[in-house]
């Protein structure tokens, strides 16, 4: 009861419970845990001890993560989601489809390799390979590899950054090792695999293990081990999409954590912006070049 609510009076004269702020004539013993009114059940909104009242939930500030996510149950949806969606792809473009998967590759032929344009080089309508090609594998080895780093790398990731900026980190990774790809290859080119977008995430594992002050040993020796095999086996690895993952994962990474809290949100887009944005420049320099 508030101090100037009278209290109210039955018919024997007897003190009866206070009426609900919102619904007065509804009687009630529940108040708000934060300002003290009185709140009837249909007004109750659980908090983690007592009850609140609509009000005082909207004005609470809503909790964040470590860099600015929404702290949510399941921390690995996003990872999950991915990888549902590597699994999915792999199945259609394996055993359903099979002609598919020159559809989705990263490819880009010029002459003299081929008698005409085709692929990403051909122009702005085949572009859309630079995102598709991160979802193809080119066989069960493949495809296991890189989800086991995906389910090892990303939950943690996604459960400090949020859903939000983990998928940003994700897909600009991937679409930038793709453009290294297309940069350094554009003229004879064949890629599939989620491998850029992996090292991305190695990459911002690393900026975070550097801003939580976590000994880098472990992570260090991931990488090297990592960029030993792409480079031992460049025959059949495209380096180049570790590589720009790897760079993009890094930059983005240290936009993501390092952004200031004032402005986080705005310094966290704009990392993201930006990398996405170089890929596209890349891409678009290259073709031209290549059409020259």
């Amino acid at each position: 009861m508030l101090p100037d609510e009278p209290a109210r009076t039955g018919a024997e004269g007897g003190h009866q419970l206070p009426g609900c702020y919102r619904h007065p004539e509804r009687e009630t013993g529940i108040s708000c845990g934060r300002c003290g009114r009185p709140i009837c059940p249909d007004c109750m909104v659980s908090a983690s001890v007592g009850f609140h009242c609509p009000e005082c939930v909207q004005g609470v500030r809503q909790a964040r993560t470590r860099f600015g996510g929404l702290p949510v149950a399941d921390g690995a949806l996003v990872t999950k989601t991915l990888i549902g969606l590597n699994l999915l792809v792999f199945v259609l473009t394996e055993y359903i489809r099979p002609e598919w998967r020159d559809t989705l590759a990263l490819q880009s032929v010029v002459p003299p390799y081929w008698y005409e344009v085709y692929g990403v080089a051909a122009g702005p309508d085949e572009w859309y390979r630079l995102a598709t090609a991160m979802f193809v594998h080119s066989g069960v080895a493949h495809l296991v590899m890189n989800m086991v780093s995906l389910w090892v790398l990303g939950p943690q990731l996604e459960q400090v950054l949020g859903r939000l900026r983990f998928g940003g980190l994700y897909l600009a990774s991937g679409l930038m090792g793709g453009a290294f790809s297309y940069l350094f290859a554009g003229e004879k080119l064949n890629s599939v695999g989620a491998s850029g977008a992996i090292f991305g995430l190695l990459g911002a594992t690393a900026v975070l293990y550097r801003v939580s002050r976590v000994p880098l040993g472990p992570v260090i020796a991931l990488l090297v081990f990592n960029l030993v095999i792409t480079f031992a086996l460049s025959d059949v690895i495209d380096w180049r999409a570790h590589l720009g993952g790897l760079i993009a994962g890094v930059i983005t990474g240290a936009g993501l954590m390092y952004a200031p809290q004032a402005r986080r949100g705005l310094v966290q887009g704009l990392t993201v912006a930006a990398m996405l944005a170089a890929a596209v420049l890349i891409v678009v320099l290259q073709t031209a070049r290549l059409n020259g």
